[in-house]
């Protein structure tokens, strides 16, 4: 298994945020500033790492009838030290981010890689999947909040960028321009990422001369 292809999938293929849509309530909530985004985003990744490396510890152990309210235990245990991480060090943090920290406890981010990565993998890769999904997540919560806190304050991690002729855009601190800033990252990344599919070649196909859809190719080509 590659380490680092479970690492990177969580930033662009597997985003929690921005390709699976997960975690929706504390991306919309929390990033009105980036300060806020990228707070919420780290929290969440250590959660996510710590729980995915006890997850995949003590997969053996855990009863598959308690499996869930396993998770959500050890889950919370670290939820729980990360709040009081915050309240001793950057109290400003945690009152910003007030029930949404709590709450990380059931992001279905984390429960969902609990679910189906880390109780089905060895300790190592669990990891990197856990801090790959987290970062990713984390840089989406960051684009979304600066996009939010630059045109909507003019400022970016509290500091003035923008010009004193710009009029900031208060709607994009506000709800509805939470929706609107977020379904445009997730429509670009889409582009983005977006295949084109590949064309279907008859030639050097063996049963091109019994293929109906062959000789029909043919014949549009002949009339061109």
């Amino acid at each position: 298994m590659s380490y680092m292809k479970e690492f990177t999938k969580g930033f662009i293929k597997e985003n929690p945020n921005l390709v699976m849509l997960l975690g929706m309530c504390p991306t919309l909530a929390v990033t009105t500033m980036a300060e806020n985004g990228l707070g919420m985003g780290l929290a969440t990744t250590f959660v996510l790492v710590c729980s995915n490396l006890v997850i995949s510890l003590l997969k053996k152990i855990i009863p598959d009838t308690v499996r869930l309210p396993c998770f959500i235990v050890i889950i919370a245990g670290f939820v729980t030290l990360v709040s009081l991480l915050l309240d001793a060090f950057l109290p400003h943090l945690a009152k910003e981010l007030g029930v949404f920290l709590s709450l990380i406890t059931v992001n279905c981010i984390i429960l969902g890689r609990a679910e189906m990565f880390a109780c089905k993998n060895k300790i190592l890769p669990s990891v990197f999947d856990g801090l790959g999904m987290g970062l990713g997540f984390t840089c989406s919560l960051l684009i979304v909040g600066s996009i939010r806190e630059i045109l909507g304050t003019g400022k970016w991690f509290g500091m003035d960028i923008a010009p004193d002729f710009i009029e900031p855009m208060t709607i994009f601190i506000l709800p509805a321009g939470g929706f609107f800033t977020l379904g445009c990252v997730i429509a670009i990344v889409g582009k983005l990422t977006k295949k084109k599919p590949k064309r279907i070649d008859c030639e050097g196909c063996p049963g091109r001369a019994a293929c109906k859809f062959a000789q029909k190719e043919e014949t549009v080509s002949g009339d061109c």
